[in-house]
């Protein structure tokens, strides 16, 4: 038996990126998109709770399912699981997202977030993006590199609570592989203020996020500035082990 696939975005079921990754994972196993029905960037982990969604076949043939969800990212997961994939995927991937996902972005990233979820279930789950934002990007020499790091998972398997953030750089001369950590950064200018035709004000999200480390030669946003793949493994569990030690000691 193949294996099963679920493979979800942030960008929509209709961007590149997305179908790009489809075509590159159908040779592995067999493909199940719930994705949603428009871009849905920045959403980080969240979900509806107040409003019902829906869900509509798009496609459906020889190893290979498409579904558009009018809920977030994370909804998609979750409603995959529980409505649309016949038994428990052996992977959840999302992407490919067109931007980067290195450094703290992946705290807002409905991509990552995909396989956050993808990951509380149990499930070894990867997530790729390329940094480019080009809506036509050139995903197609990311696909050896994508189907040797999904076939290696399906192979070795994940911890339980972790995931792959696997961020590719926007020239396609790869240098190769590097195994990062997260680099810290700040966003700054964030807000731009603007004023509409009848002086009515309102602010545009934006800004430049800042390496606070750019020297560090093991973080993800210098292996990509020198050209490299970065794969950095999340751990789900964000408890601070070496402070909730010294709290115990604490006066509380």
């Amino acid at each position: 038996m193949k294996p099963l696939i679920l493979v979800s975005n942030d960008d929509g079921y209709l961007a590149k990126g997305i179908n790009s990754l489809t075509e590159m994972l159908r040779p592995i196993g067999e493909v199940v998109v719930v994705a949603p029905d428009r871009p849905r960037s920045a959403t980080g982990c969240a979900i509806t709770s107040i409003l019902p969604i829906s869900a509509k076949l798009c496609k459906q043939e020889e190893g290979l399912t498409v579904y558009s969800c009018t809920g977030t990212p994370v909804d998609c997961v979750k409603l995959a699981l529980n409505q649309f994939v016949p038994r428990k995927p052996d992977l959840v991937i999302s992407g490919i997202n067109h931007g980067t996902n290195a450094t703290i972005n992946e705290h807002y990233s409905g991509t990552v977030s995909i396989a956050k979820e993808g990951t509380l279930h149990g499930i070894p789950s990867i997530a790729f993006s390329l940094c480019d934002f080009d809506e036509d990007a050139d995903f197609s020499p990311m696909t050896p590199h994508v189907q040797r790091i999904v076939r290696t998972v399906l192979e070795k398997g994940l911890p339980y609570g972790s995931l792959l953030n696997v961020n590719f750089p926007g020239e396609p001369d790869y240098k190769g592989i590097k195994i990062c950590k997260m680099a810290m950064g700040v966003w700054k200018e964030e807000f731009t203020r603007q004023e509409t035709y009848y002086n009515k004000e309102y602010y545009w999200l934006g800004g430049v996020n800042i390496d606070l480390n750019p020297d560090d030669t093991l973080n993800d946003n210098w292996a990509l500035d020198k050209g490299y793949i970065a794969i950095t493994p999340i751990k789900i569990d964000e408890t601070d082990y070496e402070l909730m030690s010294d709290l115990s000691h604490w006066e509380l």
